[in-house]
């Protein structure tokens, strides 16, 4: 069945409820050297909170340059 699968925000490590309806998740593509879609990629989420202090843009590029 369809059971809930809890997430953690990618920025703060906290766990973002069912009830936050103002998180979102992104799915990042990876790409070679050559800038071609590999086929593998990575979920970012970011809650509430942090999407309204204005930080989830920076947060992502951080965390995508990290990888």
């Amino acid at each position: 069945g369809n059971l809930y699968h809890p997430r953690k925000c990618s920025a703060t490590g906290k766990l973002i409820t069912s009830k936050d309806h103002s998180s979102v998740q992104f799915n990042v593509g990876e790409v070679n050297a050559k800038g071609l879609f590999t086929g593998k990629r990575k979920a970012y989420a970011f809650s509430g909170f942090v999407r309204s202090s204005g930080e989830s843009n920076s947060s992502l590029e951080r965390l995508v340059r990290e990888q």
